[in-house]
């Protein structure tokens, strides 16, 4: 529940003190605070600013994520690269693959990049949008602690491993599909526990196989394997989430065979009963439209397609049809206004950080 909305630029300048006390480089820490801050301003929530403390600070005081990234090209050619990230800030990882491999496009009309040894890179949707500022097609995929469970089964193998799509059109508004390959992710699991919310059923299975919906409990469950996520379609085969699972898996694959690295339990985060690092693998592909058309002509036809489909026969009861970015776009004029929305716990564990980061004269934008 939103109990207040602060300016993003406040938000952003504490972030990014915040992450550099935590130990981060002052640049690494902008790249850091702007893809957390754009998932806010889209409205994916679940994957931005609430995120700081328990997924990023903490696993830096933990000693499992280091602050400072290095990122070394382990293999190259003209179009492609291998990156090891040294678990290194998944951030800064996947905003310098993506430049690299937008750069490779560039020069040669498409180019790709495997990552492996990167941790937790936040708004999958933060890397394609780059290279549609380019007036190109990007791609970005990566894989995560295990959380779904495969059809048919009740252990969680697989991340939630989102396929993410951005492509420029002719409206004001690019077409972005930013979707996890289950039906819902942890960041939402630990948004509606965060709001003491009820998940709806079918988005979790316990040992039995059956619809498990305290997100509280779902939280713990998720963690000590007692639960898992379903794949998108759901539970079974008979609302296709065969599919769902197909693609978690070919995510999984391009995420660890290319560039040989870290997949499934072996994401799990501990060993020997203590906590290690997340060695997490992601792929950015982007492609130079103008190797093939006019970016003029391609952004026309992509907005004709779009166009289309939002006046096409609506279903009775509805107003719209909307098409994938355009929600985000409305959330994004209307919060660009507004500021970002705020729950009480979130303005508590802000106030928290301004202690215990010695930044204390952010706590007044954080009062309640």
């Amino acid at each position: 529940m939103v109990h207040k909305y602060i300016e993003f630029k406040v938000v952003e300048r504490f972030m990014q003190a915040v992450l550099m006390k935590a130990g981060i480089p002052h640049d690494d820490a902008s790249i850091v605070a702007d893809v957390l801050l754009w998932a806010d301003r889209l409205g994916f929530d679940s994957h931005g600013a609430n995120r700081l403390k328990s997924i990023y600070l903490d696993r830096i005081r933990d000693g499992i994520l280091d602050p400072v990234t290095q990122i070394e090209i382990v293999r190259e050619s003209p179009t492609t690269a291998v990156v090891d990230g040294h678990n290194g800030m998944g951030h800064v990882v996947g905003y310098k693959a993506m430049s690299i491999a937008i750069e490779k496009a560039r020069k040669f009309g498409m180019g790709m990049v495997a990552v492996r040894n990167s941790t937790h890179y936040g708004f999958a949707g933060y890397y394609p949008l780059m290279a549609v500022r380019e007036d190109m097609i990007g791609i970005t995929g990566t894989n995560a602690r295990p959380s779904i469970a495969p059809t048919f089964g009740v252990e969680n193998m697989l991340g939630t491993n989102p396929l993410t799509f951005g492509m420029p059109t002719d409206e004001s508004f690019p077409f972005l599909l930013d979707c996890a390959t289950s039906i819902t992710q942890r960041g939402k699991v630990e948004l509606y526990a965060r709001e003491g919310k009820e998940l709806p059923r079918g988005w979790v299975i316990d040992e039995n196989g059956e619809s498990e919906t305290d997100s509280a409990e779902v939280l713990k469950d998720l963690i000590s394997g007692k639960a898992a996520l379903t794949p998108l379609g759901g539970i079974g085969e008979e609302t296709g989430g065969y599919k769902g699972y197909g693609y978690a898996t070919v995510v999984e694959i391009l995420s660890a065979a290319l560039q040989q690295g870290a997949f499934m339990k072996m994401l799990l985060g501990m060993k020997d009963g203590k906590k290690v690092p997340y060695p997490i693998g992601h792929f950015f592909i982007v492609i130079d439209i103008s190797t093939f058309t006019d970016p003029a002509d391609f952004k026309k036809t992509t907005g004709d397609i779009l166009r289309e489909l939002r006046a096409s026969r609506k279903m009775p009861g509805q107003d719209r049809i909307y098409t994938a970015g355009e929600k985000e776009h409305y959330t994004w004029m209307e919060r660009k206004e507004k500021g970002m929305p705020f729950s009480c716990e979130l303005l508590q564990e802000f106030r928290k950080l301004c202690n215990e980061y010695d930044v204390n004269e952010f706590l007044t934008h954080f009062e309640e």
